[in-house]
């Protein structure tokens, strides 16, 4: 077997790209439980963009999961800063969203991938390509 072909083999699934463009739907944003969570330089960023202080934006917008700071949710699980299906804060997003969805759990393998475009409108064949170099920036 040839080094080149056995590289091939060891490629991820993805290894040449992914289509996405996010949409700004929402979608990913609410429906069920999770976490969103925040580093110091997203506190920052985000407080900033609403005119807060830290701790104002921490006490209003914020909560703490097993020690880690996250946003809150709302009733329906929906994240605080979701407004009528939008983000209000998408020009700055938290990383976590950024990167989304190139998360590990949904690239562990194609079904994911596959199963992730049953509530993402951003993954079909139509947007543009994403390459595996910048897949990887956002692992």
């Amino acid at each position: 077997m040839s080094n080149s072909l056995k590289v091939m083999d060891d490629n991820p699934w993805y290894h040449k790209g992914l289509r996405f463009k996010c949409t700004g739907c929402g979608k990913c944003c609410g429906g069920s439980p999770g976490a969103v969570w925040l580093s110091k330089q997203d506190v920052e960023r985000i407080s900033k963009y609403l005119h807060l202080s830290e701790n104002e934006f921490l006490e209003k917008y914020t909560h703490r999961i097993d020690g880690r700071l996250s946003l809150k949710e709302k009733e329906n699980y929906d994240c605080i800063l979701l407004v009528d299906n939008q983000c209000s804060i998408y020009s700055i997003k938290p990383r976590q969203c950024t990167t989304y969805p190139f998360w590990n759990h949904i690239l562990a393998s194609k079904e994911n991938w596959e199963e992730a475009k049953n509530f993402c409108e951003g993954i079909n064949e139509e947007a543009p390509l994403i390459s595996f170099e910048e897949i990887q920036k956002n692992l």
